[in-house]
């Protein structure tokens, strides 16, 4: 994708961290932004931040971890700017301890966000841009997954967001290759940071 300006980015996350980075830098490319974040406080600071530098903004209260949400975010991506270019699904949380003392609540909550806030972003958008891409021989897709380090290697003390962030590295294989098999014009990338200063 080499033509960014007035296309449309969907982040989650978008309220700090690599979210709010990825925003930054689609505005400056004059990109359309959908923002979304479970920090509601934080999610405006950064749409008023954006919307200062002339970028159109919509920013959405979504917790990733429930479909309903995500496909409701889906829905007035598509009724306010149309069908995304760009879905970023970076949403995450972090959490550690030795595996057999982590609760199931917090199993529940990282698995919720860190996994299947990704798989409700690839189920809620992936068809849209399939469709566009089916309509328009010139669309462009990109779904970036915000995978880590730890969904690479298994370091101790952090049982639970290992199993999340390798969840996520398997999805965006899995669907680098499914895309694969019914087009070239959306794709799948994957994001694998190490410790950075994220607010997680």
């Amino acid at each position: 994708m080499n033509n960014f300006q007035g296309r449309i980015a969907v982040l989650t996350g978008a309220a700090s961290g690599f979210g709010l980075e990825m925003a930054r830098l689609g505005a400056q490319h004059g990109m359309k932004l959908v923002l979304a974040d479970v920090q509601a406080d934080a999610l405006e600071r950064a749409a008023a931040e954006l919307r200062q530098t002339g970028a159109e903004v919509l920013a959405r209260r979504v917790d990733v971890s429930q479909a309903v949400e995500v496909d409701a975010l889906a829905a007035a991506t598509r009724e306010r700017f149309g069908v995304p270019h760009l879905v970023f699904n970076n949403a995450g949380v972090g959490a550690g301890g030795l595996v057999w003392e982590t609760p199931a609540t917090e199993w529940q909550w990282v698995l919720g966000v860190n996994l299947f806030g990704v798989a409700h972003g690839v189920r809620a958008f992936t068809p849209m841009m399939l469709e566009a891409a089916s309509a328009d021989p010139g669309y462009q897709g990109r779904i970036v997954n915000t995978a880590s380090m730890a969904g690479l290697v298994s370091p101790p003390n952090m049982g639970v967001y290992n199993v999340s962030k390798h969840g996520v590295v398997a999805l965006t294989e899995t669907l680098y290759q499914d895309l694969a098999l019914v087009t070239k014009q959306v794709r799948a990338h994957l994001l694998c940071p190490f410790f950075v200063p994220t607010g997680i």
